[in-house]
C-alpha cells in the first residue's frame, strides 16, 4: 500500500532519462566555443544568456551500488533536465562507480578528468573528497550530494561557503525527530546500536549528534565501528546481543550489506530503523528520513546554475532539505508482532506492506 503513486508516476517517467547512461567507455561531447567559459568563469556562452546551444559533459562517480546512492543519481539528472539540460540531447553522462573503494574513487576522478568534462557530480562523502582532491587545480567544478557534514568532510567552511570550486547538498539526519519515532514503536527500550564505518567522517558526526541528543529521549547509544565490510558480520552479532533495536545511518559501508544485517536482526526480533526510503523498502521497520530523489533533484538544479554560468560553485553554500517524513513497513511491524503508531501511519509519506528483496 503506498501513499504517494504520483512520485512513482514521475520516477516512471524520469526512468527513460536514466536508460542511456552511459558506462564511461563513450567519448565525450565536445563543447560550442564559449562553454568552458560559461563554466569556469561564469559566463554566458556564444549562444547568449542561458547558455543555448551549448552541450555538457558531466562525470557522475558513485561511492557504492545501493538505492539511496541510485536514487540521488536518478534525481540529479531530473534536476538537470527541468533546467534544460537533458541527457541524449544536450547532455553526455559518463557514469562510474567506485564499489565502496577509496583508490577507486581516485582512479575514476583522474578517468574523468582526463576525458575533459564540464562538471564532476560526486554522489557520497568518500567520492565527493576524492573528486574535490583531484580537481581543486583544475578548471572543473565538482557538484556533491549524500554528503552529510560537508565542513567535517573539509569541502566548506563553517559558514557553508565551498572551501573552491565545490557545492552541493547535505542528508544530514534528522537525529531528534528518529529518536523521538523511535520511542514511540518501543516506549520500554533502552539501548539503540548503531553500526558504522570508521573509515567515513559523515558516520563519525552522525554518531556524536546521536550521543548528544539520545538522553533526552532516555535512551543509550551503543555504537560499533568496523573498517570494512568483512568486519560486519560479527561486529553484527556482538551488538544484537546488547541492544534493543538498531539504528542504521547513511554509512555508505554498511548500507552495502544492509540485507545481511536485516536477516541477522530479524531472527533475533530486533528492529532495525533506516535512514531514508529505500531502507524501508528492504525490510528496516521505519524511518524519519529523506527522499534522495528529491535531494538529487535539488543537486541537479543547483549544477544547472553553475553549467550555464549564472553562478560559480564557489558562490554558492551548499543545500540541505529541511523536511524529512516518515516511511514505515507494516510487512516488517507484522513480522515483529508490532504496529505502528497512529500518529505516525496518519502522516506517512509512504507505507509498505511488504518488504523488497533488493
Amino acid at each position: 500500500m503506498k501513499k504517494s503513486i504520483g512520485r512513482f508516476m514521475a520516477a516512471v517517467a524520469v526512468a527513460g532519462l536514466l536508460a542511456g547512461c552511459s558506462s564511461g567507455n563513450g567519448n565525450p561531447s565536445k563543447t560550442e566555443t564559449g562553454k568552458a567559459d560559461a563554466v569556469t568563469e561564469g559566463k554566458t556562452d556564444a549562444k547568449g544568456e542561458g547558455s543555448e546551444g551549448a552541450s555538457y559533459t558531466i562525470g557522475i562517480g558513485q561511492f557504492a551500488e545501493h538505492g539511496s546512492l541510485d536514487n540521488c543519481r536518478e534525481g540529479f539528472l531530473k534536476g538537470l533536465a527541468e533546467e534544460g539540460i537533458v541527457e541524449g540531447q544536450n547532455l553526455t553522462v559518463l557514469y562510474e562507480n567506485a564499489q565502496a573503494d577509496g583508490g577507486t574513487a581516485s582512479q575514476i576522478m583522474a578517468n574523468f578528468l582526463a576525458k575533459d568534462v564540464d562538471m564532476i557530480c560526486a554522489i557520497a562523502t568518500p567520492i565527493a573528497q576524492s573528486a574535490y582532491s583531484a580537481a581543486r587545480d583544475k578548471s572543473v567544478p565538482v557538484i556533491y550530494t549524500a554528503v552529510t557534514d560537508p565542513v567535517l568532510a573539509e569541502l566548506a567552511d563553517a559558514d557553508g561557503m565551498p572551501v573552491g570550486e565545490i557545492t552541493g547538498t547535505s542528508d544530514k539526519l534528522p537525529v531528534e525527530k528518529q529518536l523521538e519515532m523511535i520511542r514511540a514503536f518501543l516506549p520500554d527500550a533502552k539501548t539503540i546500536g548503531i553500526l558504522y564505518s570508521t573509515s567515513e567522517v559523515n558516520s563519525a558526526s552522525a554518531i556524536e549528534e546521536y550521543k548528544a541528543a539520545a538522553q533526552d529521549f532516555g535512551f543509550e547509544i551503543v555504537e560499533s565501528g568496523i573498517s570494512g565490510t568483512a568486519d560486519i558480520p560479527l561486529a553484527a552479532d556482538n551488538l544484537l546481543e546488547k541492544v534493543d533495536c538498531l539504528n542504521n545511518l547513511t554509512d555508505n559501508t554498511v548500507v552495502s550489506v544492509l540485507p545481511m544485517i536485516l536477516d541477522k536482526a530479524a531472527k533475533k526480533n530486533i528492529p532495525v530503523f533506516g535512514s531514508e526510503i529505500e531502507q524501508v523498502k528492504i525490510g528496516c521497520l521505519a524511518t524519519v528520513g529523506l527522499d534522495y530523489v528529491d535531494l538529487g533533484v535539488q543537486t541537479g538544479q543547483m549544477a544547472a546554475q553553475v553549467l550555464k554560468g549564472e553562478k560559480k560553485a564557489s558562490e554558492l553554500k551548499f543545500e540541505v532539505i529541511t523536511e524529512a517524513s516518515f516511511y514505515g513497513n507494516t510487512k516488517v511491524a507484522e513480522n515483529l508482532g508490532l504496529t505502528i503508531p497512529e500518529e505516525l501511519s496518519l502522516s506517512a509519506a509512504e507505507l509498505f506492506d511488504e518488504i523488497v528483496v533488493p
